[in-house]
């Protein structure tokens, strides 16, 4: 479980004490984490699911309101992800993302998208899209940054929409099939593997 640095007087941090840092941190929307530097508190049994579905302890969150509590105070350092207040910082495991992307729709010049929590991300130079591919097989998993080097994962639905929607186009001295978004191009494979 959570290892503090003085286990006999300090409690280690628990779901329910985050919530409520969290609810009375960011009343709207994420907290300001990346102002926040606290001491590593240890890790929590939390874990954010491929699918975007979060677990505590094992058991799955269902109540959509602590889920989004959880994600307000969501910060990555590195390959890590915490869960962050202005006292405390706990570990979390995140298969893959901790968000995904369900929705993608043309907005202006640019492609918005929304995630599993309701926010959103207009594609461009703050919000890049990345697709990684499986050496094995080439299956494509792509991603849309949504905030402070936190990303989503694309669904299937959402990239099929964005193959809808894409272009040939040159990059990095060779052609590629990928979207546009406000003004800048994002590769997802080159033009040469195309069927």
């Amino acid at each position: 479980m959570a290892n503090t640095k003085n286990s006999e007087t300090t409690a280690a941090p628990s779901a329910e004490s985050l919530a409520s840092a969290a609810s009375r941190a960011g009343a709207r929307g994420p907290a300001p984490v990346h102002l926040w530097d606290p001491p590593f508190c240890g890790d929590l049994d939390m874990r954010i699911a491929r699918d975007g579905t979060w677990f505590h302890e094992g058991t799955p969150i269902g109540r959509e309101r602590m889920v989004k509590l959880f994600a307000s105070i969501l910060k990555r350092e590195g390959d890590r992800h915490y869960l962050v207040t202005p006292v405390e910082k706990v570990g979390i495991t995140v298969d893959d993302a901790p968000f995904v992307a369900v929705d993608v729709a043309r907005d202006g010049e640019g492609l918005r998208f929304t995630t599993n929590l309701d926010e959103t991300a207009m594609a461009g130079p703050e919000h890049p899209i990345r697709v990684i591919r499986d050496p094995e097989t080439g299956e494509p998993s792509p991603y849309i940054e949504i905030r402070s080097g936190l990303e989503a994962l694309i669904d299937r639905k959402s990239f099929y929409r964005l193959v809808e929607l894409g272009e040939t186009a040159p990059h990095e001295d060779e052609d590629w099939f990928g979207v546009r978004s406000n003004d800048v191009f994002f590769p997802i494979i080159p033009a040469a593997e195309l069927p």
